[in-house]
Order: structure tokens, then sequence, then C-alpha cells
């Protein structure tokens, strides 16, 4: 499946605009992976290179490229327009579509492995950006089932609210990660279950 050719110039439709749908199996898989993740942070509203991504993750281009060509097939990244590159090289850009934002997760075998993806993805970004610049914040809550999911709802109705905000490319960029955990060994006890939220941003 690919992505929809689109105007260098134009600015893709905001994240949180696309209309929501579970992920199919083969887009499951292509999000299992920390450096597929970054590759979509990266390319959020800058296009970027194979070259390019790879120097910013500090990989080599012949690993990025097999990255990339997964997320041009399932649809997270397309390739734009061919451009000249500073010494007159041809150079193909590639910019994320929003479209991971847009997908329910799977629930199964890939389940695990994405949180583990979008986890890892989040400590390399903490890693570049620098402890110095990581806002975080903690807390535990004690909440009935209805609570909890209307706390659920609610944070995840701002996110989207601020997803659907158009791009301001001349701003700086910050990097969002929400995680959500029982904190009891024994979840299965409602009177012992406590959940704990970490809401982190980091600049990007």
């Amino acid at each position: 499946m690919s992505a929809p050719e689109h105007p260098v110039d134009e600015p893709l439709p905001p994240a949180g605009l696309l209309p929501r749908r579970p992920a199919t199996e083969e887009e499951a898989t292509a999000l299992a992976s920390a450096v597929r993740l970054r590759i979509l942070r990266l390319t959020f509203h800058e296009a970027l290179t194979n070259k390019e991504i790879a120097g910013r993750l500090g990989r080599d281009p012949a690993t990025t490229l097999h990255h990339v060509r997964k997320l041009v097939d399932t649809g997270f990244l397309q390739a734009l327009p061919v451009r000249r590159g500073t010494r007159g090289s041809r150079e193909k850009p590639y910019r994320a579509t929003g479209l991971s934002w847009s997908l329910d997760g799977p629930e199964g075998e890939d389940e695990p492995a994405i949180a583990q993806a979008m986890f890892e993805a989040f400590l390399g970004e903490v890693a570049v950006a620098g402890f110095r610049h990581l806002d975080q914040s903690r807390l535990a809550l004690r909440l009935p089932p209805e609570e909890l999911a209307e706390f659920r709802q609610r944070l995840f109705e701002l996110l989207t609210d601020f997803a659907s905000r158009p791009v301001r490319a001349d701003q700086p960029m910050h990097g969002v990660y929400v995680a959500m955990h029982p904190m009891s060994p024994n979840s299965a006890s409602p009177a012992r279950k406590r959940d704990a939220v970490r809401v982190t941003m980091d600049e990007v």
C-alpha cells in the first residue's frame, strides 16, 4: 500500500483529522520497530532523504533504506518528487503521512512488540535531546473503572485536540510520550490495583 502523491510545499492534513480505524497486520508489523517509529517522528513535517535520516539516527544508509521502504509500502511514509541535492545529485525526500496516529493498536502478538518499540523510540529520542530538556510528571491513581475510563478518554481527547491543530513548521517540535500501567503485581485484585501515569515532553 503506497501513500498518495502530495506536493512538496503543501502541508499534510493534521494527524488528528484522519479517520480512525484498526491497524492491519502489515501495518502493525511495520510499527513494531523503534527505528521506524523514530523515522516517522523525524519526518513528521520535514521531508528528509534516506541519507539525511541515516545521519540523524547515526545508522548506515543501507539499514535505514530497508526501514524507509517498509514504511512507504505500508503508507506511513510518502515519497515526494525527486529534487536536486547540494551537489546537483538527484535525491528522493520522504515525509510522514500521519497515518500512525489514526490507527487503533492491535490486540494479540503484535501489541507488546509495538509497546516495546514505542518505549525504545522514546528512550532513543531522549538520549538525543538530553535529560535537561525533559519535562516529566508522575502520578499514581486509585479510581473505579468508570472514572479510569473517563480519565483515559479525556486524556485522549486532549492529545487529539492538539494533534488536530495546523502544523506550525516555523516553531520548534516537541515529543510527547504518555504511558499508563498497573502498579500492583496482582492486577486481578481490584482492592490492590492502582494505575500509574507518566506524561513526558521532550524537545526534538
